[in-house]
């Protein structure tokens, strides 16, 4: 059983998906350095996917330095993620997040300058406020 989940029908990509979650995971340490991710061929068949678009993903986060391929060993979490590519993933998982939630507000036919003030608002709620300024139903 794997970590990774798919959905189809979001419009985004396949491949873009198995990058974020990886990068996700890894920011998190649901991944660890050093730990083996499932084969291109063992993800394919647990996803119902082609094995080349998962083959796709791990390119992506090989060059991305995410993980690291050895013939004939597999595809690892790298070991020594510098600062810099662990920073890099958490800020590509929070601007996918953000794509993703512009997107939503779009659809919904909501006009630039009001998801501004949105945004702007959750920004200051978030940053500025203090935790027992938040609720539970908020968090």
């Amino acid at each position: 059983m794997t970590i990774f989940l798919i959905n189809p029908r979001s419009g985004v990509p396949i491949y873009i998906q198995l990058v974020d979650q990886v990068k996700r995971a890894v920011a998190l340490g649901t991944l660890s350095p050093g730990e083996q991710l499932p084969t291109v061929k063992a993800l394919a068949l647990d996803l119902t996917v082609n094995a080349n678009t998962v083959a796709r993903a791990y390119r992506e986060l090989e060059r991305d330095r995410v993980i690291e391929t050895s013939p004939g060993r597999g595809s690892f979490v790298r070991s020594e993620p510098g600062s810099g590519e662990v920073r890099r993933a958490i800020e590509d998982v929070g601007a996918s997040v953000l794509a993703d939630a512009v997107r939503e507000t779009r659809s919904l036919g909501l006009e630039r300058a009001t998801v501004t003030a949105l945004f702007e608002r959750a920004l200051d709620r978030w940053f500025n406020g203090t935790s027992s300024e938040i609720s539970p139903e908020e968090k």
